[in-house]
């Protein structure tokens, strides 16, 4: 995807709009729908926003949400991209409110995998440890990709190892794991270990290691809990689920 190499610009954009918000102090979730915010939702690209979701306004400044599901629209209006942790967040493809999932990309990941830049560099850490919640992984629909990064060029061999084309890093590796429901032991002596989800590209419904660009770049589904006052309002009967 294009959206890897403005990865700088989100980041630089985050930290300052962020900023101002974090120090602020959340008001009750009626006061966030205040005067100027959509009751019907909003629209980035070709994907429309609901409740408990809300776009970023950045010319009044104004929260109409919970700042965990507050989305930013990037590149000319046509990205939606969900903060993390992290400084880049996730580029949104997708969004079902009925099943409360998200297909999504991890951007930062992305960017470090993206092998036509010179900046191609190793993952620092897993894609889980930049979600809080109210989001996680999808459990059951997603597979794990292990990356590796060695401190030799062949590791105790393994016929599932590919490796990976990245710059000058002849000794990083990756290979297919299995569900992210499922546990599993993906240590290699000498190397360390980044664990991402996908979504598979096959009938087979297996991850193919060697398709590992494409795989991270299709993106993977994230779940959400509803807001501890929009939950209470779904149950009474007052919003739809």
């Amino acid at each position: 995807m294009a959206i890897a190499s403005c990865w700088f610009l989100v980041m630089f954009v985050w930290v300052l709009w962020w900023l101002p918000l974090m120090l602020a102090v959340a008001g009750p979730e009626e006061e966030q729908q205040r005067e100027g915010c959509s009751s019907s939702g909003t629209r980035c690209g070709n994907l429309t926003f609901l409740d408990p979701f809300w776009l970023t306004n950045w010319q009044t400044g104004k929260s109409c949400g919970p700042l965990d599901f507050e989305v930013a629209c990037f590149f000319n209006k046509t990205t939606p991209v969900l903060k993390t942790s992290g400084l880049v967040g996730f580029a949104i493809l997708n969004i079902s409110y009925e099943n409360h999932s998200l297909r999504v990309v991890d951007l930062y990941k992305e960017k470090d995998l993206n092998v036509s830049s010179k900046s191609c560099n190793f993952p620092r850490w897993n894609t889980s440890g930049e979600l809080a919640p109210p989001f996680k992984v999808d459990p059951a629909n997603n597979q794990n990709l292990i990356l590796y990064d060695c401190t030799k060029t062949t590791p105790q061999r393994d016929t599932a190892l590919v490796e990976m084309r990245c710059g000058n890093a002849s000794n990083a590796f990756v290979r297919a794991g299995g569900r992210s429901n499922e546990t599993g032991d993906y240590a290699l002596d000498g190397c360390n270990a980044t664990v991402v989800p996908v979504m598979s590209l096959s009938s087979s419904g297996k991850a193919n290691a060697s398709d590992y660009e494409r795989l991270i770049s299709g993106g993977f589904l994230l779940t959400w809990d509803l807001p501890p006052p929009l939950r209470a309002r779904v149950q009474k009967g007052d919003v739809d689920d």
